[in-house]
């Protein structure tokens, strides 16, 4: 049963990823052309379909848990909050997904990553994951009065779950866990870099 699953599993995986990769080749493509051809007030509005895409489907994994959950519906609300911070943010974590993409697609589809991939994806966080995380925070931030005047996303009681969710405190909740969690996750990565590019090119 096991050898049946395995190769449906590597299709599966290398499938996903490429597909992912595809989405945020999309987002960076249309977040530079629009810059150049209208400004950054149209970012948004060009790049929102690939971008809605790539965090939903990113939102399958579950180490994104919440905060991937809370990110999504966070970029529905850019057309109203801060242009020029998207602008950035959009940017800053298309290279890493794509990179981050390219590279498990590699390994689910020829078993291994280009040493130069490898490296890319254990040395670009270095930089992109603090200015990343940054941007992100603020987009957050900003989005805050925007989410807690809307509305948007909660759910009211009564209603037929008898439950109910306030997507304004969740906004806050990530941002509380993005405090202690990125220095953690920054040393987290930091190990892994030793590790990876410290083994022999052939593994």
């Amino acid at each position: 049963m096991a050898t049946l699953f395995s190769p449906l599993r590597r299709l599966y995986l290398t499938l996903y990823n490429f597909t992912v990769l595809f989405g945020w080749l999309q987002v960076l493509y249309l977040v530079l052309k629009t810059l150049k051809e209208l400004g950054h007030e149209h970012v948004y509005t060009a790049a929102e379909k690939p971008l809605l895409y790539a965090q939903t489907a990113a939102a399958l994994e579950i180490l994104h848990g919440l905060v991937g959950l809370v990110r999504s519906p966070i970029t529905a609300t850019l057309p109203q909050i801060g242009s020029r911070l998207f602008l950035v943010w959009g940017i800053l974590w298309s290279f890493p997904e794509i990179i981050r993409y390219s590279f498990f697609g590699f390994k689910e589809a020829f078993g291994s990553a280009p040493s130069w991939l490898l490296w890319l994806r254990y040395s670009t966080f270095l930089i992109l994951y603090p200015t990343g995380i940054s941007s992100e925070v603020g987009l957050i931030y900003i989005a805050l009065p925007f989410i807690k005047a809307s509305e948007k996303y909660c759910i009211r009681m009564p209603n037929t779950w008898n439950s109910s969710f306030d997507y304004f405190y969740a906004a806050i909740l990530v941002l509380g866990i993005y405090v202690p969690g990125s220095p953690h996750m920054y040393k987290y990565m930091l190990v892994q870099r030793k590790k990876a590019l410290s083994k022999p090119k052939s593994e």
